[in-house]
């Protein structure tokens, strides 16, 4: 490593654009009380793990919320990285050569979502922790499906149909349980990322979350299931 160059443990980047359609503003719009965006800012500062908590967006007043609550904003987002088009891996690529430029590299990262209020500094403690071991590039936060899809329909020129038929007469109880991403953090290294340009490789591992602690946020109706859920966690409603 050169002179000028500074190797730091861990970096969390939240990513946050300002050209959300669905919600307009999502990522700062009031969430029980504070600015959604505020709940990730505040677990990765409170979890003690990272050198850097960024958040990474083009719009001004995003960042002057951003830098608030206690993120640092060294730069905006570009205008390629902030279309509608841009992958979460572009945009992480972006960030880490962006470091790299001014002689700072992380040996491991932290992507966090601006829109997950249910993340906490345990969890993001014990996903870094599990990013540390033998041939693990990634950690995904995941959840069970609470209905098994192998057991799900289409409907099609008005019938419904088995996705997967040879499963239709099968108990749920007997299928293997099956996951999805929760959608609210992704745990990786920077090296990985720049030489496979995904964020989820071959060598990723599973953080289980429970169903009641995951709500995906991209519809109104999301929104006011997610701030239920939250307020019974946490009596805030």
């Amino acid at each position: 490593m050169h002179k000028n160059q500074t190797e730091r443990d861990a970096i969390a980047i939240i990513t946050a654009r300002g050209g959300s359609k669905r919600i307009p503003r999502k990522n700062i719009k009031d969430f029980c009380g504070k600015p959604i965006i505020a709940y990730p800012i505040i677990a990765a500062l409170d979890s003690g793990i990272f050198d850097e908590v960024m958040v990474s967006t083009e719009d001004p007043e995003i960042a002057g919320i951003a830098i608030k609550y206690g993120a640092a904003v060294p730069f905006l987002r570009s205008a390629a990285a902030a279309d509608d088009y841009a992958a979460t891996a572009e945009v992480l690529t972006e960030v880490i050569q962006t470091y790299q430029k001014t002689g700072q590299f992380f040996a491991r990262a932290c992507c966090i979502y601006p829109t997950a209020p249910f993340v906490t500094p345990e969890k993001l403690k014990a996903a870094m922790e599990l990013l540390q071991e033998e041939h693990t590039e990634a950690v995904v936060p995941v959840t069970a499906f609470s209905f098994p899809p192998l057991r799900g329909m289409y409907i099609r020129e008005g019938s419904l149909q088995y996705c997967s038929p040879q499963y239709a007469d099968c108990r749920s109880q007997d299928l293997e349980t099956m996951y999805h991403d929760c959608g609210q953090f992704y745990c990786f290294k920077p090296d990985v990322l720049l030489r496979k340009r995904r964020l989820i490789t071959e060598y990723a591992k599973a953080l289980i979350v429970p169903e009641q602690e995951v709500q995906d946020i991209d519809t109104p109706q999301d929104w006011e299931i997610a701030e239920l859920k939250y307020g019974r966690l946490h009596s805030v409603l």
